[in-house]
């Protein structure tokens, strides 16, 4: 007959309490290396950018003429050129016609680059390769290459747009579709959603590579329609990449500049079309007055800000 030892116990000191072991609290160091690497590239950028606002700021206040052109220096006049653009009526007509033209062009990019998304996602190899090599390529395009292209599609003496109209029987020989500022600005926009697009879709696309396919799957066995699944499980998925997308190319379209400037030299009338970019540059460029276009120049960069601020405040919240 055996009997199990027991290790013996130590036993408890009389009118002593034992303390727990208390955990042990670890304080976590943050390494500043990513501090350091990323100071170089703010340094470049202060610089890079913070010349040229600076500049813009202070021309801004100064009044430019006939005399600055031989040398004369300006003359510093505070903020008579913001209240004389603030009380211009021409310039919140150019104002209301710029955020009028980049909703529009920025709504209809990402509409039919989230369709293409979508199209590439349900197509097989071969058909997606095709279309993000076009894409590529038409995206990859420089712009002045592709306006001396569209240009020459429109020319109201030997376009092919006018060309094709006449032997379909309707009587377009010789039209100038850039002299009426609504086909004008129906031809820009189509032009900026085409090379748009390719950027919004490619993101898109790969947004919606993200998503499980077994979510989408579980929603098909439970009777869900494919337009149920879209806008109740991609949508929502990819409404982050969406905001993105919409928020950069509503600031691009603010800020275009080159296709109506080219359009405008085509054929069309600049004061029936000018946008913030084309009247900044007419302001500076075209009449000398740098400090006025400076103040425009200034008040566009303020609009960009406003128009992304509720962006980038979401993004904050997210972040904390």
């Amino acid at each position: 007959m055996s009997t199990d030892a027991k290790a013996p116990t130590a036993a408890p000191v009389r009118g002593r309490r034992i303390p727990e072991p208390s955990p042990v609290i670890r304080r976590s160091k943050k390494s500043k290396a990513p501090l350091f690497l990323i100071l170089p590239t703010i340094v470049v950028l202060v610089a890079a950018l913070g010349y040229p606002v600076g500049w813009q700021l202070v021309t801004s206040f100064k009044k430019f003429g006939l005399k600055q052109q031989f040398g004369v220096p300006a003359e510093f006049v505070g903020f008579e050129n913001y209240i004389t653009l603030l009380t211009s009526s021409e310039l919140w007509i150019v104002v209301g016609r710029s955020l009028l033209f980049c909703l529009v062009a920025a709504s209809l990019t990402v509409a039919i680059g989230g369709l293409l998304a979508l199209l590439m996602q349900r197509v097989g190899t071969a058909g997606r390769l095709i279309l993000q090599v076009s894409m590529l390529l038409a995206w990859a395009m420089p712009v002045v290459a592709a306006m001396t292209v569209w240009v020459w599609l429109i020319d109201w003496r030997r376009g092919v747009l006018n060309w094709i109209l006449v032997r379909f029987g309707v009587d377009a020989e010789g039209h100038n579709w850039l002299a009426d500022p609504i086909s004008f600005f129906m031809i820009a926009i189509i032009i900026v959603v085409w090379m748009s697009v390719p950027f919004v879709a490619l993101s898109i696309y790969a947004g919606l590579t993200q998503i499980s396919g077994e979510v989408l799957e579980a929603a098909a066995m439970d009777g869900a329609t494919g337009w149920q699944r879209t806008r109740h499980i991609i949508i929502p998925l990819i409404t982050p990449v969406l905001s993105i997308v919409l928020l950069l190319q509503l600031i691009w379209d603010l800020r275009v500049f080159t296709q109506i400037k080219l359009l405008q030299d085509a054929g069309g009338f600049a004061n029936e079309t000018n946008l913030l970019g084309t009247y900044i540059y007419q302001l500076g460029v075209g009449s000398g007055d740098y400090g006025m276009a400076s103040a425009v120049s200034v008040f566009m960069l303020i609009l960009t800000i406003a128009i992304s601020w509720y962006y980038v405040r979401s993004l904050m919240k997210e972040e904390n």
